[in-house]
């Protein structure tokens, strides 16, 4: 199945959009960026050029994705949320002159598999979130997110592990956790989660 384009959404020519992939209204995609296939990209969205998302994902309303950002299959962005590229943000150089592209190099957010991004977050780049990660509404992610980690606050810091599912895992003890919607167990170790699948 083709993609849809909404009337008044702009894609740029040089943009690639994969089939089954709806662009709902004023949402603009830049030169070069590329969108998988079966995306959901909702109103008055901004994916910059040469951003990349992966198949699968879902875009919510006003979430601006600046480039170079690269987005995994599977991912969640919510409404409002912000990927930054600039760590040292100015309107002007030192001489006092307008900044233009030779004048700053873009840092990207990068986005692992199955992760969510919660409404109005903000991910300051350069970060990693990690593989089915979730990171909470209204936070700033400031540093990388593990997979697997639920992140929150001013800054962002990890306050639980969540399952695929995107529920908080429950606490066997010894480092054992389970997930209560799945079933899932998972083991913790120096820090780092991993599903008990992945290590069999």
């Amino acid at each position: 199945m083709a993609a849809y384009i909404h009337p008044t959404a702009e894609v740029d020519e040089k943009a690639e959009v994969g089939d089954g992939t709806s662009v709902w209204g004023l949402s603009h995609i830049r030169e070069d960026a590329r969108v998988g296939r079966n995306c959901n990209i909702g109103r008055g969205v901004y994916i910059g050029p040469g951003a990349t998302l992966g198949d699968n994902c879902k875009v919510q309303n006003h979430a601006l994705v600046y480039e170079p950002a690269q987005v995994a299959d599977g991912v969640f962005i919510g409404p409002a949320v912000v990927f930054t590229n600039d760590p040292h943000p100015r309107a002007i150089t030192p001489e006092e002159r307008p900044k233009g592209p030779d004048d700053w190099t873009p840092v990207g957010v990068i986005v692992r598999q199955g992760a969510s991004i919660g409404a109005r977050a903000v991910c300051v780049a350069p970060v990693t979130i990690g593989r089915w990660a979730m990171v909470a509404a209204g936070s700033v992610v400031t540093r990388d997110v593990p997979d697997h980690a639920l992140v929150a606050g001013v800054p962002a810091r990890r306050i639980r592990w969540v399952g695929r599912a995107g529920v908080p895992l429950e606490d066997e003890g010894d480092g054992r956790f389970r997930c209560p919607e799945t079933g899932e167990g998972y083991t913790e170790r120096h820090g780092v989660l991993h599903a008990d699948k992945d290590l069999s």
